[in-house]
């Protein structure tokens, strides 16, 4: 990625390297944010309403975290991509593998979703620490945000033990079938 310049205190090779970290970051955002609003279309069923509203919150709040993380790497002296295709190059993921749901399916599968882009925000944190500690908070406070995004998630799943249907599950499909077929009231 082209670098132009770096803010005071950055040379331009830390500054670089953080700006490549951090696209990796806007494209996991950025197809956060897709994948939210797709679910947001595609879920059916009880409690269809409330998880209905929930998603729209949280593509909201990722949109603007990805807005952060683009306006850094521009400060930081790169050009950040948010282009479909460079996105689609570049991930590290497979494309969200469920369609038409229930409720519980999706947010089973959301819930490993989360996982991923907050498991992959704390490895960023760990890169940027002596780097740039500014682009460290940024990714701080957004996983904070992240985590807690999870958690609303992970509330409409849990049962009245604090026990996951999704925990021992490894990927999207098996915890959408672990929700969906679990009595969360138990």
């Amino acid at each position: 990625m082209e670098h132009r310049f770096s803010p005071a205190g950055v040379d331009r090779a830390a500054a670089a390297q953080v700006s490549d970290i951090l696209q990796d970051r806007l494209n996991g955002l950025i197809d956060l944010e897709l994948t939210l609003k797709h679910v947001h279309w595609n879920v059916v069923g009880p409690g269809f309403m409330s998880a209905h509203e929930l998603l729209d919150v949280q593509v909201a709040g990722v949109r603007q975290m990805a807005d952060e993380v683009a306006e850094r790497i521009a400060t930081l002296g790169g050009i950040p991509s948010g282009l479909p295709g460079y996105l689609v190059e570049h991930r590290r993921w497979d494309d969200y593998s469920i369609g038409r749901a229930v409720v519980a399916a999706h947010l089973g599968a959301l819930d490993k979703v989360y996982e991923g882009v907050a498991g992959d925000h704390r490895t960023a944190i760990a890169t940027t620490e002596s780097l740039d500690p500014v682009t460290a908070d940024l990714l701080t406070a957004q996983t904070g945000r992240l985590e807690l995004y999870q958690w609303f998630i992970r509330a409409h799943l849990e049962n009245t033990s604090g026990q996951l249907p999704t925990s021992a599950e490894e990927t999207e499909l098996g915890a959408a079938a672990a929700a969906a077929t679990t009595d969360h009231l138990q």
